[in-house]
């Protein structure tokens, strides 16, 4: 009786070990919001993209204004409580307003074209003349309200898109101060990746694309001068266009570098992507560069999406990241395989450009932006809250937010640049385009006569520190971008539940023959899923 009482024991102990085990497992596992799973599967618009909500309307399904007020009751559930993404800085006060106007423009039989009713998203760095004001981010701006719309805004509005707010950014699109966290402004606070809410949504269109990753807009407006469109789209498991620069106006947008700086479309689908992108093109007399863009741009880009767009493409396998981490090695081999599979030849190339190239854009940037900035304030007239970069460099010192977790490094270091006329940035503007253009991408090209370069846009997202900072690990946006030419990023697969894509970029002007390699290679694969909140 002494031993079956033992054993009873012993058994006894051993579950309650057991129960205790489980317990833990538990608890350790990564836990789901579980208010916001209840919201996203009471959301009848997740997923869904142009055609379908073209089609719905088509069908007397809903109206435009049912439709937005969904994004708005979407946006207060996840962004603002929930786990509160933080990826809205501010909602347009007269959206509904102007979502009714669409709708009885749409019963009369008119419509303005496949954006008609569409809900957008804007980067707070680009201009609305109403009643939201621009930011950049920044607590200098809260009250800054522009006298005219940014052509972008512009363009939407006469395509009949709905602009239903703005989105949070890495402040003044990252490039203020050293060691600094992408997603994060002082006016917006810290933007959360909704695959992982400790982890950073990359930037420094950081609230674009979570907005659009999360299902609170269709279709978002970004910024890039280098990787802030491609990167934080990778991060958020979207599709981003970084434009040639030129392809669409950057007048009425806060600007970093004349020479770099170009707006793009966010968006879940290469083919909304190219939609938007076809609402935006045009010569704008206020913008230069978009006078290259005549007879380049197109006012229908979906005609390019070809599904068996592969076949045939000779594309170049950009390997300067490889070995940095190898499971992105992984998702990007498994890439290659597949567009060889489609009928692609790969030819490897180890270098694009020599890495001084670098150098000189960092250089490009601290001239132009001062440059742009002070023109920007003065394009906000007398009663501009700030008047000039030597002024918001002041307001920051004193600001009890601003400088809270990193300094202003970069504005202080622009503000002791000479002007555009200085022959040192002349010289180094020269060896800029040449060393990217001529010397890089182009030559490139013309050596393996390719279609278009590959290579994995960066690695999974790392853990937001305002301590330390960032932790990029790798990425390729630098030779696009410092070229001023176009790149297409694309969801690749996950690693640990995290999203990671592939970019496809090329010469000056090439979005259609990236786009039809995208479209191909995404509707192939299929990689885009929608996050959980994890």
């Amino acid at each position: 009786m002494k031993k079956q009482s033992q054993r009873t024991d012993s058994q006894l102990l051993n579950r309650i070990m057991l129960i205790i085990f489980l317990l833990v497992m538990v608890s350790c596992q990564p836990r789901t919001v579980k208010v916001q799973v209840a919201e996203s599967q009471k959301f009848k618009f997740e997923e869904q993209d142009i055609r379908q909500i073209q089609q719905g309307y088509k069908d007397g399904k809903f109206t435009i204004k049912e439709l937005v007020q969904a994004y708005l009751d979407r946006i207060e559930a996840i962004d603002k409580n929930g786990p509160k993404l933080n990826a809205i800085i501010q909602i347009n006060p007269d959206v509904i307003q102007i979502a009714e106007e669409l709708d009885l423009e749409m019963k009369a039989g008119k419509s303005r074209g496949p954006m008609h009713g569409i809900p957008v998203v804007l980067k707070d760095n680009i201009d609305t003349h109403d009643k939201m004001a621009t930011t950049a981010g920044s607590r200098a701006l809260m009250n800054s309200f522009p006298l005219k719309d940014s052509y972008v805004s512009m363009r939407l509005k006469e395509a009949g898109a709905v602009i239903i707010g703005k989105a949070n950014l890495s402040e003044w699109a990252n490039f203020r101060g050293q060691l600094s966290t992408s997603g994060w402004s002082g006016v917006g606070g810290q933007t959360k990746n909704p695959y992982d809410l400790s982890r950073n949504p990359c930037g420094s269109s950081s609230g674009s694309a979570v907005a659009v990753a999360a299902n609170l807009t269709m279709v978002a407006i970004g910024t890039e001068t280098d990787g802030s469109i491609v990167c934080p789209s990778q991060t958020n498991g979207i599709v981003g266009i970084k434009p040639t620069v030129g392809l669409i106006s950057r007048s009425g947008i806060i600007p970093i570098s004349f020479t770099q700086d170009t707006p793009g479309p966010m968006t879940r689908t290469v083919r909304d992507a190219a939609i938007c992108l076809s609402a935006l093109v045009g010569v704008d007399s206020s913008d230069v560069k978009t006078l290259a863009s005549k007879g380049q741009f197109y006012t229908d880009y979906t005609k390019f999406l070809n599904k068996d767009g592969l076949k045939g493409k000779k594309i170049g396998f950009y390997k300067a990241s490889m070995g940095t981490n190898y499971k992105v090695d992984t998702l990007m081999i498994q890439a290659v395989k597949y567009l060889k599979s489609q009928g692609a030849e790969i030819i490897e190339i180890n270098q694009i450009y020599d890495r001084k190239v670098d150098k000189y854009s960092f250089e490009i940037m601290l001239y132009e932006y001062k440059d742009g900035l002070n023109k920007y304030f003065k394009s906000l007239g007398p009663n501009a809250p700030v008047k000039s970069v030597e002024e918001l460099i002041a307001f920051n010192r004193k600001d009890s937010v601003e400088l809270k977790y990193f300094n202003q490094h970069y504005l202080e270091v622009a503000q002791t640049k000479g002007d555009l006329s200085s022959a040192d940035y002349q010289k180094t503007l020269a060896q800029m385009l040449k060393g990217s253009r001529e010397e890089g991408i182009d030559r490139v090209m013309n050596e393996h006569d390719l279609d278009a370069i590959i290579a994995p846009t960066g690695a999974p997202a790392w853990k937001t520190d305002h301590t330390n900072g960032d932790s990029f690990q790798l990425g390729s946006s630098s030779a696009a971008a410092q070229a001023g030419y176009p790149s297409i990023t694309v969801p690749m697969g996950f690693i640990d539940g995290l999203p990671v894509g592939i970019s496809f970029f090329g010469r000056a002007w090439s979005e259609p023959v990236l786009l039809e390699i995208a479209y191909a290679y995404e509707t192939g694969t299929k990689f885009r899923k929608a996050p959980v909140f994890h």
